[in-house]
């Protein structure tokens, strides 16, 4: 398989070293592509793979191209790679947000095979989370290569399209509330007394432990919960301080309103 990356910013240089890390590609067999001499270089460095600076050259030898542009430059993008392909069968994973199948496969020619997904910011560190669903003309075979790609920098699950924008509200979005919460936490960890770099290390690896905790145990978030949770302890005072000011009801209306500003956008 040789990959073709449009658009080598960081999300499409994440997923790339993850591929290659995974032994999923070698650098010999990918292809990006950018208009910013900057981020070509960055690519190329990171990756070790080959860059050029238009969809054209890749598209006429990359079966599975990847495409990483800002949404609103896919249309562009998919008619170069159309006419360089020249008929050829293509399978292209879309990671722009907001741009529906239909949308994708209305601007594609028949050859072309559609994937849309959903990754997320920890990829750059392998820690990803990602949804991806699949067009009217992609195969089973295809869903395999979209989890092999994605699943090489984190999690990744199918889902039907109409789940898609709850991805970018839960998992897309999802970083920057944890970030909040790390920092949080870490303001409390500071009014207690602790130094501030202390701190912020603290809350930073329970958020990890803790996530850990979940997805290698495979027990309830709230057996875990239960676990550390003493009566008349520290940890039940802790929580019952955040059932009061609503921490959980945030969470979730964070979630539903990053989900319904996605369905916004998908539709402007």
């Amino acid at each position: 398989m040789h990959l073709g990356i449009i658009g080598c910013g960081k999300m499409g240089t994440a997923l790339v070293e993850g591929a290659i890390r995974a032994g999923v590609l070698s650098a010999a067999e990918i292809l990006g592509c950018d208009p910013a001499p900057a981020s070509r270089e960055a690519f190329s460095q990171a990756t070790g793979a080959t860059v050029t600076t238009g969809a054209a050259d890749l598209a006429r030898t990359c079966e599975v191209i990847l495409l990483c542009t800002k949404p609103q430059d896919i249309p562009a993008a998919l008619r170069e790679a159309a006419t360089a392909a020249a008929g050829q069968p293509r399978l292209v994973i879309s990671i722009a947000a907001g741009i529906t199948l239909a949308a994708l496969e209305a601007a594609s020619p028949d050859t072309f095979r559609l994937i849309r997904a959903m990754p997320n910011t920890p990829a750059l560190v392998g820690k990803g989370a990602a949804g991806y669903c699949l067009g009217t003309r992609a195969t089973a075979a295809d869903a395999a290569t979209a989890q092999a790609l994605l699943a090489a920098v984190g999690l990744a699950i199918e889902v039907p399209e109409r789940l898609m924008n709850a991805v970018t509200g839960l998992s897309g979005s999802g970083p920057a509330y944890i970030y909040l919460v790390i920092e949080a936490l870490a303001d409390g960890g500071v009014r207690a007394g602790l130094p501030r770099a202390d701190a912020l290390k603290l809350a930073a690896q329970t958020a990890l432990g803790a996530a850990a905790m979940v997805l290698d145990t495979h027990e309830h978030p709230a057996v875990l919960k239960d676990k550390v949770t003493s009566p008349g302890g520290t940890t039940i005072a802790g929580l019952a301080e955040l059932e009061r000011l609503g921490l959980r009801s945030a969470l979730i209306a964070a979630v539903g309103a990053a989900t319904r500003r996605a369905d916004e956008l998908g539709n402007t």
